[in-house]
């Protein structure tokens, strides 16, 4: 590998210019080895996030990215592997469900997740306030696991993609979050390299999500798809409605219950109709001939989940944590409900103590907000909009202005496009 300066592939982004195959290759490898500094890489990426890559160059960054680290071989296990990403958003509990669902339905579902920063809630905190279950688990455990249970969430291992653990929460501090190119390749790098078959995307629009517009939010579906195709893993993304949160609970333990009560057959119709419509895509890439409407109804899935929860050292049956403060919000009028805002209830849940601000902060297992109502309900003065549930009282106050601001009441509620908005293949 040739020796660069820094300095020159920074002034040759900030020019404009195409990178080379050898400069990335260079910058990437030398940054995760500390040669290249923080404040080197910060400019590297803010060039980025205003200039742009060409598709070559963000493949060949991604390509980078996983050669910093492992790549994991699931050839030992029997089924065909397909995995789930999602670009974040608020009630977004789909993992949950999703996961123990496809495995039941007779693929493998190796699902490496994260944990929640700001409004956006993290699938690991969920399943932390699973009394026992443990998100860290070492790759023979991982392989097991897939062999015998079919299905696996968990973090990401030290070894896989370092370089973007690093670039990542360098992108957190300085305000290059938003780069195309750079979200395209931390995501793709990981799920790459987590040696999955296929992989289906689900890419969130709207106020609760990152991309807030579509557009933007194609873009990125797109350039995904592309590096997931280039690499070999069949991939299929759904931009998906996230204006309005996904279910009724929005938080960590309450997501799970709900999630429970779709497993059990129940659930809200949303948090569902979003599980079969991946779940259909998932089965379909993995070539899997099941419908995954009628697994879910057979209760398989939820055999699935409790095997899945019992592996990672989680009691199935063990009473999920429960925030000791409640506050209800009532209707002020008459009405319709028009909108319910998925960002405000998301910030809501976090001030609650559902989310975190830094890294390092513990989350509430109990905490969020539960919504009793969704855009298109008619509502009477005095009925409850939602509840806050936090641990700590002084949380409500901040948390009950957003809620409230969130939810809007007028003569008739707006029609909406379904959930699934656009496919990308």
């Amino acid at each position: 590998m040739g020796e660069f300066a820094a300095v020159d592939v920074i002034r040759a982004k900030r020019d404009g210019h195409e990178l080379s195959d050898a400069q990335i290759d260079w910058v990437v490898d030398a940054y995760t080895r500390g040669v290249v500094a923080d404040e080197q890489m910060s400019a590297l990426a803010m060039a980025i996030l205003l200039r742009g890559m060409t598709p070559r160059e963000i493949a060949r960054w991604t390509a980078a990215m996983i050669a910093s680290g492992e790549r994991l071989d699931l050839s030992s296990v029997t089924r065909p592997t397909a995995d789930k990403h999602s670009t974040g958003g608020v009630g977004d509990k789909i993992t949950l469900p999703l996961t123990p669902l496809v495995a039941a339905c007779g693929a493998a579902v190796p699902q490496l997740s994260g944990r929640g920063l700001g409004h956006t809630g993290g699938t690991l905190d969920k399943l932390e306030s699973i009394p026992g279950w443990r998100a860290t688990v070492s790759n023979d455990e991982f392989k097991r696991q897939l062999q015998d249970v079919g299905a696996v969430i968990c973090a990401a291992g030290e070894g896989l993609a370092p370089a973007d653990r690093k670039l990542y929460a360098l992108r957190d501090v300085t305000g290059t979050v938003e780069a195309v190119p750079l979200i395209a390749s931390s995501i793709m790098s990981k799920k790459i390299a987590e040696g999955t078959g296929a992989l289906v995307l689900d890419v969130k629009v709207g106020s609760g999500a990152f991309m807030k517009d579509l557009a933007a939010a194609r873009e990125l579906a797109t350039t995904m798809v592309r590096l997931g195709r280039d690499s070999g893993v069949t991939t299929v993304a759904l931009l998906t409605d996230m204006d309005i949160p996904l279910g009724l609970a929005v938080g960590n333990a309450v997501e799970v219950a709900e999630s429970l009560d779709v497993l059990a057959g129940g659930g809200p119709a949303d948090v569902v109709e979003l599980t079969l419509a991946l779940a259909r895509e998932m089965v379909a890439a993995a070539g899997v001939d099941a419908d995954p409407a009628k697994v879910l109804e057979s209760g398989a899935a939820m055999d699935t989940w409790r095997a899945m929860i019992r592996a990672q050292g989680g009691d199935p049956d063990a009473p999920l944590p429960v925030a000791r403060e409640t506050e209800a919000l009532r209707a002020t009028a008459d009405g319709v409900v028009t909108a319910v805002d998925a960002y405000g209830i998301g910030v809501a849940a976090w001030r609650l103590g559902a989310g975190r601000a830094r890294k390092e902060d513990p989350v509430s297992f109990g905490a969020g907000v539960l919504l009793r109502v969704k855009p298109g309900d008619r509502v009477t003065a005095g009925d409850v909009l939602l509840e806050l549930r936090t641990d700590e009282e002084g949380r409500i106050p901040a948390a009950r202005d957003l809620a409230a601001a969130a939810v809007t009441i007028g003569e008739a509620a707006p029609a909406r496009a379904g959930l699934v908005l656009d496919r990308i293949t």
